[in-house]
């Protein structure tokens, strides 16, 4: 399984950023998908998570109502677009992928990882 995560960058505070993973070597349809970040210094934290047939998402308290995780199962892709963002979000993001199972807010119970990419709010 190899996820290729995408689309971080700098962005003025306020700003919006969508960032991208691309899944291959896995039925990307029968897996839960879920973002995650990790700012410096900090333990990496839940942040989003979409059912294998996108009807079914959750959200950290923190990105509620700002953040919106999608899929397209077609083109193996889960996205995450972030809006009014705040240097607080600043973090390394990962994407993750839960192949035993569908929604899930624990790092533990996915099984595979995308490298991170990087999302720097600042001015």
């Amino acid at each position: 399984v190899q996820l290729q995560a995408s689309g971080g960058g700098l962005v003025q505070p306020g700003g919006s950023l969508t960032v991208s993973c691309s899944a291959s070597g896995l039925t990307f349809s029968n897996a839960g998908m879920g973002w995650f970040r990790q700012a410096p210094g900090k333990e990496r934290e839940f942040v989003a998570t979409i059912s294998r047939s996108g009807v079914t998402r959750y959200y950290a308290d923190s990105v509620k109502g700002r953040f919106t995780i999608s899929r397209d199962n077609a083109k193996n892709t889960v996205y995450l677009q972030m809006n009014s963002l705040k240097p607080e979000d600043t973090a390394v993001y990962y994407c993750a992928a839960r192949t035993s199972g569908s929604t899930s807010l624990y790092l533990k119970e996915y099984d595979s990882w995308g490298q991170g990419t990087l999302v720097t709010v600042s001015s």
